[in-house]
């Protein structure tokens, strides 16, 4: 009897140091904290700080469109307005993933661009201004206390694109354009606010290199990681859900294709294809790669395959929204984002995440 315990017992610390070796062995390896370091380091100084300072020099330069726009009317002088809208536009996109910071605070970001507007705010508001014009609006300090549908590029769009808009290349729409030169001014002034709070030392950008027990943000460097990450998975997020299931859903479900962004000014792929483009310049930047296990390189090779092929694809769309959904060809393309949308999520959220240490069943979707 007591030999029979004894057998049993042993077997029980058999299986039990069986299970916790297989444990171990299924566990990730943890990146070191000064490599988790170095990758937020080049996050910051090779993506972040730059990002900022080229959205901030476009949205300069679209400024500087308007203003001339307003100073001389002309068909020609509107067209570089709108191709400086565009610039600025795609400048926005590829830094807007960063949805993190001072970016978030202040109401920045609805300031700079308000949307998804699924109650058409925006434009209702910047409808009634045209039809009954107040010239307190054309006033950027005005201009800021006032709804932020008001303020950025969704109201920009319209008075650039929208009904009307012909009017900016005569003297005629001199109001128009003098509420448009003040939006272009008010996103200038967030623009340079934003790279300027990133560009001091000792601040958001301190917090973000060097977490620690005193750090508003990160108290470990496990922390730092997770954000970064969220940024990817939560920018990839948007594209999917907010830059094209807005207007299509697949297969043979209805399409809204003036609730696209920018439909009008024809700048949706522009939107998309830059916050594909800042996804892309994140993973290489930062280099994300070295935070894997030397045997799961491949989960970045995986996710920047993925994203290569969703540039490729969005760089064909070359005909308008309306067209694009009414054409088979196009939808299949539009099926083609979505699917390998939601591939992009997977790969960044389950697969990176997973290899990094996060625990099963994390989700960035959950606000875990």
């Amino acid at each position: 009897m007591l030999r029979s315990l004894a057998t049993a017992a042993l077997s029980m610390l058999v299986f039990a140091s069986t299970a916790t070796a297989q444990e171990e062995a299924i566990r990730p390896t943890l990146p070191r904290p000064e490599v988790i370091r170095t990758v937020i380091e080049k996050a910051v100084d090779g993506f972040i700080l730059p990002g900022y300072r080229d959205f901030h020099a476009a949205a300069d330069a679209l400024t500087g469109n308007m203003d001339a726009l307003c100073k001389t009317p002309s068909p020609a002088a509107l067209a570089a307005a709108k191709e400086g809208f565009a610039e600025a536009a795609r400048s926005w996109a590829r830094i807007e993933i960063v949805r993190a910071g001072p970016a978030i605070e202040e109401n920045r970001f609805e300031r700079i661009l308000f949307y998804p507007d699924r109650k058409s705010t925006g434009l209702k508001q910047v409808q009634a201004l045209l039809a009954r014009p107040d010239e307190n609006a054309t006033e950027v300090a005005v201009l800021k206390g006032k709804s932020v549908a008001m303020q950025g590029f969704g109201a920009l769009e319209f008075v650039l694109a929208g009904t009307g808009s012909e009017s900016l290349a005569t003297e005629e729409g001199s109001f128009r354009c003098r509420y448009g030169r003040a939006v272009a001014q008010n996103i200038e002034q967030i623009a340079s606010e934003l790279a300027a709070l990133w560009d001091a030392p000792d601040g958001v950008q301190r917090d973000w290199k060097e977490p620690g027990p005193d750090n508003p943000l990160f108290r470990t460097e496990q922390e730092a990681m997770t954000a970064l990450l969220g940024i990817l998975v939560h920018g990839a997020e948007m594209v999917r859900d907010q830059r094209i299931e807005t207007f299509y859903k697949g297969g043979d479900k209805p399409v809204f294709p003036k609730q696209a962004i920018f439909w009008r000014s024809q700048n949706t792929w522009t939107m998309i294809e830059g916050n594909l483009e800042g996804l892309r310049d994140l993973i290489r930047t930062s280099e994300m790669v070295d935070l894997l296990p030397s045997d799961q390189h491949s989960i970045i090779d995986s996710t920047e395959f993925v994203l290569k092929s969703l540039l490729r694809v969005v760089g064909q769309m070359d005909v308008d929204i309306e067209a694009a959904v009414a054409d088979p060809a196009g939808r299949q393309k539009l099926d083609f984002l979505l699917i390998n949308g939601r591939d992009l999520i997977t790969r960044l959220n389950d697969q990176y995440g997973g290899a990094i240490g996060l625990t099963s069943g994390f989700s960035f979707s959950d606000g875990d």
